[in-house]
């Protein structure tokens, strides 16, 4: 066997589709990474290339996004949560450190609540574990309501303005072109399955309390979808959780300031909680060129 892993655009059969992941470094306990609405497992890519000579890391591109296959089924955070123990099943990944942004991040929240033996850590990036509100759930029926009359076009545009910092929007022009381009890339079917999931999703605040696993906490500080109040919620109830403020940084913080954030996530990655359970463990996980 290699000594060093280097899987990209790989796919695994998961529950009648095929997901698309990338699977690099090597290590005992897998880094697994979880994308927003509406973007691909490329928004990760600063954070394998920074990590992948100490650890390994995977990250998967959610049915129906990026290149995970589509099959026209009605999509829940619920499906996608099985989506990701089916993935780790199929990996032979008995536990993994989670970390996901936004929707990843409910599909985190939801995992770890569903199924606690499985995760080893969790890092929660820019999201919230409060559930729509009315209002909320509202203005993504107008927004599902606009993509259906006049395509995704009007969307993207409104949703970079959202997510991004302003200095991102003036300064970073080939960042945001580049998540202008994962967002086109998607049809506007996908699109409104993924809103009508985000509508629907359960809130999981009531079970931050029975978090026990480390939990690292990260937000932009002008993050303006999930804003850094709905962070630091979380970080008041998950015991012993970090929280790390990303400066200069929207609801993208892993790729606004990806400096920041990777130094952020590296800082826990070395912790005396994680490295003591690494060390615990006896032999990687299996699998590793599937």
């Amino acid at each position: 066997m290699e000594n060093y892993l280097s899987n990209y655009n790989k796919k695994i059969d998961v529950t009648n589709i095929k997901i698309s992941y990338n699977d690099v470094g090597i290590g005992k306990i897998p880094i697994l990474f979880l994308h927003g609405f509406p973007f691909n497992k490329s928004m990760w890519e600063e954070q394998l290339e920074f990590l992948k000579d100490s650890h390994r890391l995977i990250s998967i591109d959610i049915r129906s996004f990026g290149q995970s296959l589509e099959n026209h089924l009605e999509v829940s955070i619920d499906l996608f949560t099985n989506d990701l123990i089916q993935f780790m099943n199929a990996l032979g990944l008995k536990k993994v450190i989670l970390c996901g942004l936004s929707m990843g991040g409910f599909i985190a929240l939801n995992a770890v609540k569903k199924h606690p033996k499985r995760f080893a850590a969790l890092v929660l990036c820019d999201t919230q574990c409060a559930s729509d509100t009315e209002e909320q759930k509202a203005k993504r029926m107008e927004t599902i309501q606009e993509i259906e009359a006049n395509g995704i076009s009007k969307f993207t545009a409104s949703f970079l303005k959202a997510v991004f910092h302003e200095d991102s929007l003036s300064n970073k022009i080939g960042l945001v072109a580049k998540i202008e381009a994962d967002i086109l890339a998607n049809s506007p079917a996908v699109l409104i399955g993924g809103l009508k999931a985000l509508a629907s999703r359960q809130e999981t605040c009531s079970s931050l309390d029975k978090i026990e696993i480390p939990t690292l906490i990260i937000c932009g500080r002008e993050d303006q979808v999930t804003p850094l109040s709905q962070s630091e919620l979380m970080h008041q109830n998950i015991e012993n959780s970090i929280l790390k403020i990303i400066e200069n940084a929207g609801h993208l913080s892993n790729l606004e300031q990806p400096e920041a954030f990777n130094a952020a996530l590296l800082e826990f990655l070395l912790s005396e909680p994680i490295i003591s359970m690494t060390n615990s463990v006896k032999e990687p996980n299996s699998n590793l060129f599937v």
